[in-house]
Order: structure tokens, then sequence, then C-alpha cells
């Protein structure tokens, strides 16, 4: 993600209780995912709900000791600017895709989609439009932000399943998340790693292209079976430019918060343009699509000052420690490294952060068993994206996911192109023969 994200500056505990101060990401998967799955309805158990619960946990089995020490410790962490940042973003994503739906945006959008692509590559477009997009803005996010509308309103007018083409923009987003430039994992792992992002590029496009290829070719053929067969209506120009605008600026790689900024102000312009629309019923369709992010606004809160706890208390210390202790060889030294980012990720969701604490350990791993700096840096990005593509409680699928009005559980089967990135970075290291590079 690009949003400037770093790595906690509050300290950390220097004991740890090993898996009990892991326990409370236990508790939540085993409320959330655990009790969806009992019951057949991922509805049945509300993220907030499980989040809350898990919360509690963690106040309870951590240090230090004081109960209000401890919700002093939970609320620094909630209060990160990490967190804050990515709630602004969900606050301005809520009031432009309110906005755009309320001046007719969306559908203008959809129908210009509809009429660009035959209805069997309408899947496959989403997916090249994310990578495109992730690829110039270099933020998962952001590339979210800018599609999953258009992708919704496709999902509805061409009666195809929402949660494939919501896991078609999310598998997109981490294709630029994982390569751009001007990524913040890019960044970070070059920089932890101490190579040129032109070598980690090189290291890391070996291993995701065949990835993105095969995926974009297989919804190709998803397509011919998933077609949308709609009516492509009217066309309306200028109700399509708030969207072209985002669109622009996002592959121009501007800023996020830039880019809904724009978009926010364009669509009060085609309504103050129109007379069609009210400038107060626009302001009312801001305030409502802010509203409709009190959910995800919640969850993102709990998690960051849950996460917190987790982190203060030595919870990644207590894994880095074990995962360490019996490396052997090349091929166990790279599948150590991805296996403490991969768990660095599930304790942060937040996949910058989860390469930066663990990059001075991979490259003093590195260095002992020979990896090249390149390589171990393409190692940190990738799993850490295909990590946090996959988290019901990252800001990608709970972005995604709100934006659709289904749940994050519902998104992650379709998820194919993080699958498929993962295993095929497993297979770099397990088959690979030991290169210089």
């Amino acid at each position: 993600m690009k949003h400037s994200e770093t790595v906690r500056e509050l300290p950390i505990r220097q004991h740890s209780r090993g898996w009990l101060i892991l326990s409370p990401l236990v508790v939540f998967f085993l409320l959330y995912v655990g009790v969806s799955i009992a019951s057949g309805d991922f509805y049945t158990m509300p993220v907030t709900a499980a989040f809350l619960a898990a919360s509690a946990w963690a106040l309870i089995v951590s240090r230090p000791s004081g109960f209000m020490k401890r919700v002093e410790r939970f609320s620094a962490g909630a209060a990160h600017r990490n967190i804050m940042m990515m709630i602004w973003i969900f606050i301005m994503a809520g009031a432009f895709a309110a906005a755009a739906k309320y001046i007719g945006a969306v559908d203008a959008t959809v129908n210009l989609t509809l009429a660009l692509l035959p209805g069997s590559m309408v899947l496959a477009g989403m997916f090249l439009a994310a990578c495109i997009i992730s690829l110039s803005m270099g933020t998962s996010v952001g590339t979210i932000v800018a599609l999953m509308p258009v992708a919704a309103g496709l999902a509805d007018k061409g009666d195809l399943n929402i949660a494939l083409i919501s896991g078609a923009v999310v598998g997109g987003a981490f294709f630029g998340d994982n390569l751009s430039f001007i990524s913040d994992t890019t960044i970070a792992a070059t920089r932890t790693q101490g190579c040129s992002m032109k070598d980690k590029f090189r290291a890391n496009f070996r291993i995701v292209m065949p990835a993105a290829v095969g995926i974009f070719f297989f919804y190709i053929l998803l397509g011919l079976d998933n077609a949308a067969v709609v009516t492509v209506g009217q066309i309306e120009w200028v109700r399509v430019i708030p969207y072209l605008l985002v669109l622009v600026t996002a592959i121009c790689g501007m800023n996020v918060m830039l880019v809904l900024t724009i978009g926010i102000l364009s669509t009060g312009l085609v309504a103050l343009c129109s007379s069609s629309f009210g400038a107060m019923a626009w302001t009312g369709a801001l305030g409502n699509g802010i509203v409709g992010m009190g959910e995800l606004i919640i969850v993102t809160l709990l998690a960051g000052g849950m996460l917190e706890l987790i982190r203060y208390n030595g919870g990644l210390s207590y894994i880095i420690r074990h995962l360490t202790a019996g490396v052997h060889g090349r091929k166990g030294s790279e599948l150590s490294i991805a296996l403490m980012v991969s768990l660095a990720n599930v304790c942060t969701a937040n996949n910058t952060v989860a390469i930066v604490t663990m990059g001075d350990i991979a490259r003093r791993i590195s260095r002992q068993f020979g990896i090249p700096a390149p390589r171990a840096a393409s190692l940190l990005d990738t799993f850490s994206c295909v990590i946090q593509g996959l988290l019901p409680y990252g800001a990608q699928l709970l972005m995604a996911s709100a934006i659709a009005h289904i749940s994050a559980l519902d998104i992650i089967p379709y998820l194919y192109y993080p699958f498929v990135m993962g295993l095929v970075a497993l297979g770099f290291i397990i088959f690979r023969r030991n290169k210089a590079d």
C-alpha cells in the first residue's frame, strides 16, 4: 500500500508469553470464520462483534499491569497515523462513491464499459484495469476505491457474481502493489535489503508475471461462461467525467487522497451544472456515504488497537525467535523469510509494516545463506502482498466488501491471483536452482 505506511514507533516489550499473546487472533478467527463456516452463513457473526470480543481478550491477556494502561496502549495503536490515514481514505471513498452514484456517474461508467468490452471480457478487463491502475498508483487500496463501484455496477447490470468480479479487482490491485516502483512495499523491501528497485523489479517480475498472465487468460475463459448479457443504456458523457478523472489521475500516479478529492469536487460540479440535481441533495449524498463507512472505520480502529497490544507484548518477537532457530540451507532460509513476513502480516494487517518489521532479520539470514539482496526483497514483498490480499480484516478486503455490500469472506474464495501468486512464489523457492540472482 502506498499511503505513507511506516513501522510503529512505540517500544516493544522485551518479554513474551508465547502463543498466549497471539491468542486474540485465534479468538477472532474462531468467532468470525469458524462461526460463519459452522452456520453456513457468512453474515451470522458481524465482523465488528468478532473484533470487539478479540480486543477484549487482548486487553485481558496483555501487559502492562493496570487496566487503564492497557487501554491507553490499545488506544495508541488505534490512533496511529497509519490507521488514521486509512480512515481518512475510507471517509473520502465513501463520500465519493455515494456522490458518484447520486449523479449517475456509476451507471454511466458501467454503460461505457459494457459498450467498449464484449460481455465475455468484463472479468478479464476489470482484472487488467486493476493491474494497470495499481502499477501506476502503487497502492492497492486506491485501486479498489477507483474500480469497485464500477465492478459492483457491472455485476448488477450483467447478472454477474459480485464476489467473483470483486476478487478480480482485488487481485489485480495487488499486482501493482507488489511491483510498482512507487509502492511503499517496494520501497520498504529494497531499503531494508540494500538493493536497487530495478534489480528487485526484475527478480519480482519473474515470479508474478506468469501468475498474472495465467490469471488474465483464465478470466477470459471464465468469461465465456459468465458473459454479461445486458442492454447497454445511453452513455451520458457528462456523468462519466468524475470517474474518468479518477481513473486518469490514478493512472498518472497521483496520491489517492488527491484522486478522491478531485473525484468529489467533480461530482459536485456535475450536480451544480445539471438541473436534475440539487446542491443540498448532493451534500446529503456525501454525508450518507461517510456514514456508510462507519462499520469499516470501527473495525479498523479495533484491529489497530488489538494488533498493537500483540506487537507491544512481544508476539512478533516470539515468532521470529522460533522461525529462525532451525534455519538450514538456502531453500530453508528463503522459506523462513517467506513464513516470517507472512506471519508478521497476519499480526499487523499491514504489508509495509510487516516488511519493515522483518527486514533486518531477513537481511541477516540472506547474507548468512548467500541469498542475493534483490531475491530477499522480492520474497518479502511478494509474500506480504499474498497474505495481505487474503486477510478478511485487511484494509483491501474490508474496503471491497463495504462497496460491494457483501462479506469479506464471500470474496476470499475468488481471489485467484493472490493464491496463484503465492503458489508460483513457493515453486520458485522449492524447485529453482540456486543461481546468483
